[in-house]
């Protein structure tokens, strides 16, 4: 049985996001907290930060933009997402961001908690990505 808590964000650290320009990720809960069936993750996209057209099989999105704004490619839409919406992305849904803004964007994403997390990437990373 896991534990209940109450964590204030900043004690985990932002990550930069591979294959990504100036993304960065911080899981707020996930499996290594005891979460069996969902993980919270906190992104900030710096301005200009990209993060390439990509799709995962199995696995779909559910995303609160916390802060700012971005573009948001869904599938054959492009849309720009602004602090208090939500985004719905099913699995196999193609979708990318960018933030076109000067200001730092932030959202939460929660996906579910699967032994096989796949990406399939359709654009090749960003000039200055970041790359492991």
């Amino acid at each position: 049985m896991s534990t209940a808590y109450v964590l204030d964000p900043s004690a985990r650290e932002l990550k930069p996001v591979p294959r990504t320009r100036g993304a960065r990720i911080a899981v707020l809960i996930g499996a290594e907290d005891g979460a069996p069936n969902f993980a919270k993750r906190l992104f900030v996209l710096e301005p200009d930060a990209r993060i390439p057209a990509h799709r995962h099989p199995d696995i779909e999105h559910e995303q609160v933009m916390l802060k700012g704004e971005m573009t948001l490619g869904l599938d054959d839409e492009t849309i720009v997402a602004k602090a208090g919406q939500v985004m719905f992305i099913p699995a196999q849904c193609v979708h990318w961001y960018h933030n076109h803004t000067d200001s730092p964007c932030e959202f939460l994403c929660t996906v579910p908690i699967t032994e096989d997390y796949s990406t399939e990437w359709l654009e090749e990373p960003p000039e200055g990505a970041y790359l492991p």
